[in-house]
């Protein structure tokens, strides 16, 4: 085999591998590798000789046929040349395991797809169909057979029918890597040929366009297409090439193509218009020359295509590593994975508490803000009102008045308003237990490796949050036991500071007032005062030690131990339990299948265009 040859099916190959994984070039997908490789897109009007010109170059008869429009689907179609003596057949993607060796059950095939999609009607449609043919009698190519262009919708075609079939082939010859073979019957006059309207349009300086005569032999008499074969009616970069196909009663008859080829050349060699040019005539020269010069656009283009299959590589291994490698079947490596994936969710947990990530911050703020702002609204106002004190104070005296000062009236006025510091220390907890579930809930979600195993992200999501709720309730006991602590032990020195009040000897001729009257407003005041003094003091301390206590009891053991039991309950599974848990989600598994392959595809080729390269 040639270098040519090598390269050319190379790039067959490659663009077949593309085809069977999905990554191929269509009117409406976006770039790919498929697209980056060079193919040649087979344009004309309807009944100008693409299906015959086809054909030729195949070898066989293979095409649908009829009046009207009839291919109605784009029949991406890959010729792979074989060694000689190997027998010839057929593949379809959409039928991977069948091969057909009978050509006429081809075009059968190719009908009654066509009619799976589009109905037995005159639609079309833009999905192609792929067939590979492998024979010893073609040259490496892929062509692209694309519907016939029209001028005008028959019965049963939407008015659209022109502009959607215009729109359809031109979404595949405006590619910069499409080759443009336009196909113009020679009985026509060129200026009317469809063909070439559209190929000038979508390149001007005719550097990707080769032009193809067919039916010359179907002129009248005495006329020829000298003047367009020799590019005086219209010059393209690239020479134009007259065929001459099957006659319609050739067709009838069944001729063999290669008698039909035979046949060709000797119009061609005998003809007296043609025949100084006919070695540079007939469907044999055209193959040949369209594959030397998609040979030589290959090679110019393989940096390019070597640098965007390395480009693609580098985003394949990316996305690899996005989706996580394939998980290991034995029941270590399953558990070391678990323990892995924990661990990588415990490191942004510890960032988002540490303030590598945003909110734990929001801790703070409980201590800095909700804690104070609780504290403020508490009621002692209500509580050491003075009618509460001197009822409080009162009752606390029963029927014998202190001599002093109302030490059993102060306990209750310091122990009911110490009641109230419960409140917000069990709301200091729950708020910051409210934080700690919503932060392991952003670490489960930003943890990438995570998302491959929705079983266990959910197990570590209840570990955690049964663990946060444990750790709330020892942070609860622990404020509320620093609330109670106040309450069973008043600090001494506070009140001995307290200025003594001197009771001043009354008249003996007064009379005593009743119990709750004994004493003057001014003495419930200095008592409500001294009390609230004390609630104040307290109040400092709890607004300082309920954090201290939260963050020992919550934050650090979460820092710490947040998944410590969880850990040992995994580490008691069995190995189908470990199994169950990295059951991965079925989509993104057939994700990373594909993506492996293409990654597989990718490496192939650019290995293969490296060695072709290097044997030039």
């Amino acid at each position: 085999m040639t270098t040519m040859e090598s390269l050319i099916g190379l790039v067959n190959r490659i663009q077949r591998a593309c085809t069977v994984l999905g990554d191929y070039g269509g009117s409406d997908s976006s770039f790919s590798l498929w697209e980056a490789l060079p193919s040649v897109a087979v344009v004309g009007g309807q009944s100008s000789g693409k299906s015959s010109v086809l054909e030729s170059i195949v070898g066989r008869d293979f095409l649908p046929r009829g009046s009207g429009i009839v291919t109605r689907r784009p029949l991406v179609l890959q010729l792979h040349k074989t060694d000689e003596g190997t027998q010839e057949y057929a593949e379809f993607l959409h039928l991977p395991k069948r091969r057909f060796t009978d050509f006429a059950m081809v075009r059968k095939e190719i009908q009654d797809e066509t009619d799976r999609i589009t109905g037995k009607s005159k639609q079309i449609s833009p999905v192609p169909i792929h067939l590979s043919i492998y024979s010893p009698n073609v040259v490496n190519l892929t062509l692209i057979d694309l519907p016939g262009l029209t001028k005008v919708a028959v019965e049963g075609q939407p008015e659209s029918i022109v502009e959607d079939i215009e729109n359809m082939v031109r979404s595949y010859v405006e590619k910069p890597n499409s080759i443009i073979l336009a196909i113009s019957p020679a009985n026509q006059d060129i200026a009317t040929s469809d063909a070439i309207k559209l190929a000038r349009e979508v390149d001007p300086t005719g550097e990707r366009t080769f032009g193809v005569l067919t039916k010359l032999d179907l002129m009248d008499k005495g006329t020829n297409a000298l003047d367009v074969i020799e590019g005086r009616s219209y010059r393209l970069q690239h020479p134009w090439v007259g065929v001459v196909n099957r006659s319609q009663a050739d067709i009838n008859k069944n001729t063999d193509m290669v008698l039909a080829r035979r046949k060709e050349r000797e119009y061609f060699a005998t003809s007296a218009d043609y025949g100084h040019l006919a070695s540079r005539m007939g469907s044999e020269y055209l193959a040949k020359l369209l594959s030397k010069h998609l040979e030589s656009v290959i090679r110019a283009r393989i940096p390019s295509i070597t640098s965007m299959i390395n480009k693609s590589i580098d985003e394949l291994e990316s996305e690899m590593d996005h989706l996580g490698r394939p998980i290991a079947v034995d029941a270590g490596a399953q558990l070391y994975t678990i323990l892995e994936l924990c661990r990588a969710f415990d490191r942004i947990f510890k960032e988002h508490l540490d303030g590598g990530r945003p909110g734990g911050d929001r801790i703070y703020g409980v201590f800095d803000n909700q804690l104070p702002a609780a504290l403020r609204k508490l009621p002692f106002d209500r509580h050491l009102s003075l009618q509460n004190v001197r009822k409080v104070v009162s009752e606390a005296d029963g029927y014998q008045p202190h001599l002093i000062a109302p030490e059993q009236g102060y306990r209750r006025l310091i122990e009911g308003s110490l009641n109230y510091f419960r409140g917000p220390a069990e709301a200091s907890v729950d708020a910051v237990h409210f934080v700690l579930k919503e932060l392991v809930r952003k670490s489960l979600a930003e943890t990438q490796e995570l998302k491959r195993f929705p079983t266990l992200q959910a197990e570590i999501a209840a570990a955690c949050n049964e663990a946060l709720e444990r750790f709330r309730d020892d942070s609860k006991k622990t404020t509320l036991r620093l609330v109670d602590m106040e309450s069973s032990y008043l600090t001494v020195d506070f009140f001995r500071r307290l200025p003594q009040e001197v009771e001043k000897p009354g008249n003996p001729g007064t009379t005593t007032s009743p119990a709750v009257d004994r004493y003057a407003e001014g003495h419930f005041r200095r008592i409500g005062s001294n009390v609230s003094s004390y609630v104040g003091m307290v109040s400092e301390t709890l607004r300082n030690t309920i954090p201290k206590a939260v963050v020992h009891c919550q934050v650090r053991e979460a820092k710490m131990s947040l998944l410590n039991h969880f850990y040992i309950q995994i580490g008691k599974r069995e190995a189908k339990q470990l199994s169950q848990l990295l059951d991965e989600d079925p989509s993104l598994m057939e994700k990373r299948q594909q993506c492996a392959k293409r990654l597989e595809l990718y490496k192939s080729a650019r290995d293969e265009i490296d060695s072709v390269s290097w044997a030039r």
